[in-house]
């Protein structure tokens, strides 16, 4: 059970206003699978000559996100993307296990020689409090290379639970401490640490309750098991309009072109509250400041193509434009302001 306990002086939001981002509304989130990490490998092609500005051999891309559902997608997308503006092949391949630690560790061991990039998510950037004692550290064995895209998600509740907006769940919430509870594709999940991040900001004590994998928490939430979720807008949009789960409150800093009429969690009355889901590209700590400023200048112009754009706005996705220096000090500020949430809910690794 997460006990409420009031938070240190907590970080804001690491995520910066525009031009870094663009201003739109939040979307849908890839799968944040803990248990999957995968490698890259990037070969030049037989017959064809790389990239000047790029090293001229075998090049090993390794990372940890999920092999299936929507974070793979934009992996393998990227790659193809990035074959067409390099004229090299990037093959996606996986290092599971651990929580993404094994892919994670793999990466940070690899030779800092600019063919090693670790794909990741904020679920790396929870793991630096969560799991202590890990082989590595993410801001001192990578370097930033450049963010991808952001997500937000939706905060949804039975129909039976009587409340129809964020106010009214608040005031049940603290009536009943301990009572309520909320589900999660599993511990140390964004979907997870959202709950644990509002549990902290609205000053109430909502019970986690952890599956392995978002499709059991969804099903155990419709069928009236658990209260309450945070989950992918996109992937309950259709539950709220079938009137299967109603919409609370959405977790961006601006609301969602999906779901135009929910208000944020932040204008409910919760200011400081924001919880996303984001990918990034990074590089073993040692790797050339030219080829991390190429690949960043890369990611960039890929991200932001306005068929990349449009496609992936109408999956809720929307793309992230860093400096490879900005971006280092995003990482920072995501792991504190998680580092916060893990020590004041007292949070475990399971």
């Amino acid at each position: 059970m997460s006990n409420v306990v009031p938070l240190p002086t907590f970080p804001l939001s690491p995520f910066p206003t525009p031009p870094f981002f663009e201003d739109l509304s939040y979307a849908p989130i890839p799968n944040p699978c803990q248990t999957r990490p995968r490698r890259f490998l990037d070969h030049s092609l037989l017959g064809e000559r790389p990239n000047d500005e790029l090293p001229h051999q075998t090049r090993q891309n390794r990372g940890a996100l999920c092999l299936w559902g929507v974070a793979d997608n934009y992996s393998r997308f990227l790659t193809g993307k990035l074959q067409e503006e390099l004229g090299q092949t990037f093959i996606v391949e996986d290092r599971p296990g651990a929580g993404s630690i094994i892919g994670t560790d793999y990466a940070a061991k690899s030779a800092a020689d600019g063919y090693t990039l670790l794909m990741m998510s904020n679920t790396q950037t929870v793991n630096e409090s969560l799991v202590p004692n890990k082989p590595f550290v993410l801001t001192k064995d990578f370097v930033g290379i450049a963010p991808i895209n952001y997500s937000d998600l939706v905060l949804v509740v039975h129909p039976s639970l009587p409340v129809n907006n964020l106010a009214e769940l608040i005031k049940l919430a603290k009536s009943k401490p301990g009572e309520l509870h909320f589900a999660s594709s599993g511990t140390g999940t964004p979907y997870h640490m959202a709950g644990e991040l509002f549990n902290a900001l609205a000053g109430v004590n909502m019970v986690h309750i952890p599956y392995k994998g978002s499709s059991g928490a969804r099903t155990d939430l419709i069928g009236g098991q658990v209260n309450m979720m945070f989950d992918a807008i996109t992937t309950m949009s259709e539950f709220v309009k079938n009137n299967k789960v109603r919409a609370i409150a959405t977790s961006g800093h601006s609301r969602s072109a999906i779901m135009p009429n929910v208000p944020t969690i932040a204008e409910s009355g919760v200011p400081k509250f924001e919880a996303t889901i984001w990918l990034g590209v990074m590089a073993p700590k040692g790797t050339p400041s030219e080829i991390v400023n190429k690949l960043n200048q890369v990611f960039t112009k890929i991200i932001n193509k306005p068929d990349v754009k449009d496609l992936w706005a109408a999956q809720g996705a929307y793309p992230m434009t860093m400096t490879p220096s900005e971006f280092d000090k995003f990482l920072v500020a995501d792991v504190n302001k998680w580092a916060a949430v893990v020590k004041s809910a007292g949070i475990k690794a399971d």
